[in-house]
């Protein structure tokens, strides 16, 4: 909502997503008629006008939202948009959306989550103020969709860090055994980034042009280049968790080694045949002998050939047999 109702504005947002690297931008379609009473309240942090005022106010035509999915089309970034009834959902199926958003508030609305379901697409799931009964509740009625995809959200304007609930994301996977995500409220890109990499499918944020918009949103919301920077972190994370190392292939790490790690090296001159003693062996670089770690085997044996000092032990300056 951070266009504020001005369908310029939602195009150049529309735009600067798909430059900073987003996959979708999403928009809410409220109708004040079919959701709303004339005097229900405001929220607590957006007090300047009615809900129903805003809602009127901010609206678009349905011609308006065909200009904007088609903006989205062109610069090829995926066109969501929330929806708050019944009616949203069928105007929404008129433009083509390739998914529906249940927002928090509306996952007790079985009525709508059943209609988005029904159309068989992709659901995107908020849970911000629900219980637990009144999700399972809500994911029982959308088991026509396609797939759920069930966000942790935390109706909170900014959310503190202490409120994001993370632990969340592995008690939706293993309780609908569904993909899950995070609807973020929090200030900065960090709780993004850590249900990234506890296995999040799907990242949610606030975005606006400039924090000092009008709204009830833009003050949370990140501007172009924090979104850049989120959406770069995730990708990061992306790669490393689809990468997967294995610690006992060290194949890469070949001159690293040689170069950083130590070798049992000569301190004194060794004769041939002579009982290699502590004092006359130490640990330096390069790592290209007896790795410092062998040093406790090194002593003890003899030297199979004169060592000069400052000579650093291969294998076969050892007799490996008995001392």
């Amino acid at each position: 909502m951070n266009h504020d109702g001005s369908l310029g504005n939602a195009i150049r947002m529309v735009e600067v997503a798909a430059r900073c690297g987003a996959d979708a931008v999403k928009f809410q379609l409220h109708d004040a008629v079919a959701e709303t009473i004339r005097d229900a309240p405001s929220p607590p942090y957006f007090s300047h006008e009615s809900r129903w005022e805003y809602f009127e106010r901010t609206a678009f035509t349905d011609d308006q939202w065909r200009t904007l999915k088609r903006r989205c089309d062109e610069v090829g970034i995926e066109f969501l948009c929330s929806a708050f009834s019944v009616e949203a959902v069928g105007r929404l199926e008129t433009l083509g959306v390739r998914r529906h958003k249940i927002p928090s508030g509306e996952v007790t609305n079985i009525e709508l989550v059943r209609a988005a379901a029904m159309t068989g697409k992709p659901l995107l799931m908020s849970s911000g103020m629900s219980s637990w009964d009144e999700l399972d509740g809500a994911v029982q009625a959308a088991s026509g969709a396609s797939e759920v995809v069930v966000f942790q959200c935390t109706s909170e304007y900014p959310c503190p860090p202490e409120r994001v609930g993370l632990n969340i994301l592995e008690e939706l996977r293993t309780r609908y055994g569904r993909p899950v995500g995070l609807s973020d409220h929090t200030e900065g890109p960090y709780a993004c980034f850590a249900a990234v990499a506890l296995g999040a499918a799907a990242i949610e944020k606030h975005f606006t042009l400039s924090k000092e918009l009008y709204g009830p949103d833009a003050a949370l919301a990140v501007e172009p280049g924090e979104l850049r920077e989120l959406v770069h972190g995730v990708r990061a994370i992306e790669a490393m968790l689809a990468a997967p190392v294995d610690k006992d292939d060290t194949s890469g790490f070949a001159e690293m080694k040689r170069v950083f790690e130590k070798s049992v090296v000569s301190v004194v001159e060794i004769p041939a045949g002579a009982v290699i003693l502590p004092e006359m062996v130490a640990v330096k670089k390069p790592g290209t002998g007896i790795p410092a770690r062998r040093l406790a085997d090194v002593v003890g044996r003899r030297a199979a050939v004169s060592l000069p000092a400052d000579s650093v032990l291969v294998e076969s300056d050892v007799e490996w047999g008995e001392a």
